[in-house]
């Protein structure tokens, strides 16, 4: 399971092998961390220490790199989801709820919250759907005015990560037909978290409630309508990243199914050695492994133009996520009743698997958009 079929250069090796051993020294904590719906304070403070979320913000405010790397972001997911789904979100949402900020924010906020963001000083968030709107984001409701020097908005966000215990949310928002993002701090009057959802893999998640909220008209992240072209700067650098926490995952599920049916025999003979059980161990190694290839590609090239490549990175995301899917379903089948004991490592696996299908660009969202590119270029 540990051959690659993609090669990585020597530095994402290194940084493979630092988020790595970040990842081992949480592992006894990753259950309780991953059922909390709030920030768990010590892997806040392992991934502090640690440094890598310097990963989500350029060099000039403190951060490990010119740029936001799409192949180390992914590389260091792959590590941190194959351990605790809590650790990987709150790493992960440090980028996707500061990125604009790097792109397009001011310069003074960019000197405010930056800097704070890569330290995990701070916590980002990223205000998108809307309890009536998911991936129809024209169709937001959250309206921006101008009053003088200041921005007013009002509306709802709805299944916002890190609600609640954000410092910062970066909010999209409509003006007539014009969209724009707002950076807008969590202490802001107006602004109030509601949490009426909870999913079957618990997470950090909220409704923000944003009520006559007022900040000054330098919040306004980029230029007035540059809403959906940021956005989808943010995606075409990050969503190839879920598939790399997608094949970490898988890889994990696997390990447990191999260690439980080499270990436990059935009519005198090893379980991995029974029946169909061998043949469903090496078709979940011969999936991670096609995952992992596509999705190290697709995270190569992103790094290189991340727009130019976000067609690769909506195959890797849609690809990875669904193999997670089925090689999780795989293992808990050949683990039998001890696949389904509540509060084991496999049962957590399971369900953190399928919310990987939906976020950040559900299969059948991504599917639909490659297939209207594919026959476009056939044309």
């Amino acid at each position: 399971m540990s051959d690659a079929l993609f090669e990585l250069p020597e530095r994402y090796l290194a940084l493979q092998e630092e988020a790595r051993s970040l990842a081992d020294s949480v592992r006894g904590h990753a259950a309780e961390a991953d059922e909390r719906d709030d920030i768990d304070p010590r892997m806040r403070a392992a991934l502090a220490g640690s440094g890598l979320a310097g990963l989500m913000v350029p060099a000039r405010f403190g951060g490990r790199g010119e740029r936001v790397d799409s192949l180390a972001v992914t590389v260091v997911r792959e590590q941190f989801a194959a351990v605790s789904a809590h650790l990987d979100s709150l790493f992960a949402m440090q980028g996707i709820g500061g990125y604009a900020l790097g792109v397009g924010a001011a310069p003074d906020v960019q000197e405010r919250w930056l800097g704070p963001i890569g330290r995990v000083e701070a916590i980002a968030a990223l205000g998108l759907t809307e309890p009536q709107v998911g991936s129809d984001l024209r169709a937001i409701a959250t309206t921006l005015t101008r009053d003088g020097d200041e921005l007013v908005l009002d509306g709802r966000k709805s299944f916002i990560t890190n609600a609640g215990d954000a410092d910062v949310y970066t909010v999209l928002a409509r003006a007539g037909d014009e969209y724009s993002l707002v950076l807008v701090p969590a202490d802001t009057p107006g602004v109030s978290v509601e949490k009426p959802h909870q999913i079957i893999a618990p997470h950090v998640l909220g409704d923000v409630v944003l009520d006559r909220v007022r900040v000054p008209a330098g919040h306004l992240v980029g230029a007035a309508g540059q809403g959906f072209a940021l956005m989808l700067a943010t995606l075409a650098t990050f969503r190839v990243s879920v598939a790399g926490a997608a094949v970490g995952l898988a890889e994990s599920a696997l390990r447990e199914a191999v260690r439980h049916t080499s270990g436990r025999e059935q009519f005198g003979t090893p379980l991995a050695r029974l029946g169909p059980v061998p043949a469903l161990l090496a078709t979940c190694w011969v999936e991670i492994e096609m995952a992992r290839a596509l999705t190290y590609r697709a995270a190569a090239a992103a790094s290189r133009d991340p727009r130019a490549a976000l067609h690769l990175s909506s195959m890797a995301k849609a690809g990875a996520t669904e193999t997670a899917g089925r090689v999780v379903d795989r293992c808990v089948q050949v683990m039998g009743r001890f696949g389904l004991v509540r509060g084991s490592v496999i049962e957590r696996l399971y369900r953190e698997a399928r919310p990987m299908r939906i976020y950040e660009g559900s299969t059948e969202v991504l599917l639909d958009s490659l297939a209207k590119q594919l026959v476009k270029r056939e044309r």
